[in-house]
């Protein structure tokens, strides 16, 4: 048998070995490129003014609505609010929208949506806590990390 010439039922074996491990590469990569796509990562205010969350990717931002800030739209149903993370931090956010009826000032919120060229969040959904015992968990750790902060990290202050 010389070099270069081949069976013909090993050269379809070969040809069917390719188109599956080629159609299993191209799968791996629409499936990462899906996930890639739908991630939506948690910012906390802090890492948003410092500049550490992307702009113009869909992520996740939340705290609570800093009391004063609301300020509604007299035309649409445009809303802007701060929400901060009971540092120094705070992020205006802006929704246009009808806001969950459990939305207030003093309350924890997530907001998902995309950051604009000014640092606004140009929020496409806000979620406000259920009850008065719930509180998102990347909210609840943003506001322990703050009050270990300002506590000085005693236990119990």
């Amino acid at each position: 048998m010389k070099f270069g010439k081949m069976k013909p039922h090993r050269r379809n074996r070969l040809m069917i070995a390719g188109l599956v491990v080629v159609s299993a590469a191209v799968a791996v990569t629409l499936a990462f490129q899906a996930l890639d796509e739908n991630i939506n990562l948690f910012y906390s205010p802090a890492q948003i003014v410092n500049g550490e969350a992307p702009q113009d990717a869909l992520i996740r931002a939340g705290g609570m609505v800093v009391a004063g800030s609301v300020r509604r739209s007299e035309t649409d149903l445009k809303v802007q609010f701060d929400v901060s993370d009971m540092k120094e931090a705070a992020v205006t956010i802006e929704y246009e929208g009808i806001l969950p009826d459990l939305f207030r000032e003093g309350q924890g919120i997530v907001a998902r949506g995309r950051l604009n060229d000014d640092g606004i969040l140009i929020a496409e959904e806000v979620l406000a806590k259920h009850d008065e015992n719930y509180m998102p968990p990347e909210v609840a750790k943003t506001l322990a990390d703050a009050h270990e902060e300002a506590t000085g990290g005693q236990p119990g202050s």
